[in-house]
């Protein structure tokens, strides 16, 4: 099993210190649609965004994961209803890694100075969109771990957003349900992550033959993924940013046919596959 390198991470709030599963939050908005006074009403949450995910401890067995986390908030509009300013939005979120989801229906209401606080029970449409995310990707994190192991979180998720579509705030949620649904029933994908990690810890403490194993595993993965789900958008992801990994260690470790059928797998990417198999051959 892989074995988890954890460091801990202080962030001091008063005199609370907490461990926290995301340590990194790059936070970017692009507010140029926005009126100059829509632009002031969010002048403080991207800092108050990234205090939300720190702050809070999303998992107690997986609490120092140390998660580097990309946000993107991309605003297209702004309406008032009394004294509420109600934004819309689109989102990316992505660990900069294997893992990158584009939302583009996010509404929510904000004011600026608000403090995000997330409440299990009570939904608020921000504090559960950013929840939402912090479960979905630390659920493909833990992932990497454990077969399985982001079931919990993605449960979690899959709550907040069935809490989201019976709020007044429903719009997207029932995509993020949908989400939810294809990332647990991709277990061809979640087989193939996690073998891929374990394959890159033993390679690195020498030992090939488990290597090679968890490599075979890797392939049964992505073919078990095709047949579940077919061209699953969160498995051609994970290929587009692993392939060359992929190539690199199949290639040292002169595995032509894993190459082969990599080359038959994830077909977007054949040529780079063709010329590893042609430099072996060489």
């Amino acid at each position: 099993m892989r074995k988890k390198i954890l460091h801990t991470l202080f962030i001091i709030f008063s005199i609370t210190a907490l461990k926290a599963q995301f340590s990194s939050i790059k936070v970017s908005i692009d507010d140029r649609l926005l009126r100059t006074d829509e632009k002031q009403e969010i002048s403080s949450i991207k800092e108050e965004i990234k205090r939300f995910f720190i702050s809070n401890e999303w998992d107690e067995t997986f609490n120092d994961l140390e998660i580097e986390l990309h946000i993107q908030l991309i605003f297209e509009s702004a309406q008032a209803k009394g004294n509420v300013k109600t934004f819309n939005c689109q989102a990316l979120f992505s660990n900069g890694n294997d893992l990158r989801y584009f939302d583009k229906g996010v509404q929510f209401f904000y004011n600026t100075g608000s403090s995000l606080f997330f409440d299990p029970v009570l939904f608020e449409p921000l504090p559960g969109f950013l929840a939402y995310y912090a479960y979905v990707i630390l659920a493909g994190e833990i992932d990497t771990y454990e077969f399985n192991g982001g079931n919990g979180s993605y449960e979690f998720a899959r709550e907040i957003a069935l809490r989201g579509a019976a709020s007044e705030y429903k719009k997207g949620w029932s995509s993020r349900i949908s989400l939810v649904d294809d990332l647990t029933r991709n277990i061809g994908l979640r087989k193939a992550r996690l073998s891929w990690y374990i394959a890159i810890d033993l390679i690195r403490n020498g030992d090939t033959d488990g290597c090679l194993v968890e490599l075979k595993l890797l392939l049964d993965g992505f073919e078990q993924s095709y047949k579940d789900v077919g061209r699953d958008h969160n498995t051609q992801y994970f290929l587009k940013s692993k392939y060359k990994d992929i190539i690199s260690l199949l290639s040292q470790l002169g595995q032509t046919e894993m190459l082969k059928d990599m080359r038959a797998l994830d077909p977007d990417r054949h040529e780079y596959y063709q010329e590893a198999l042609d430099l072996i051959s060489k």
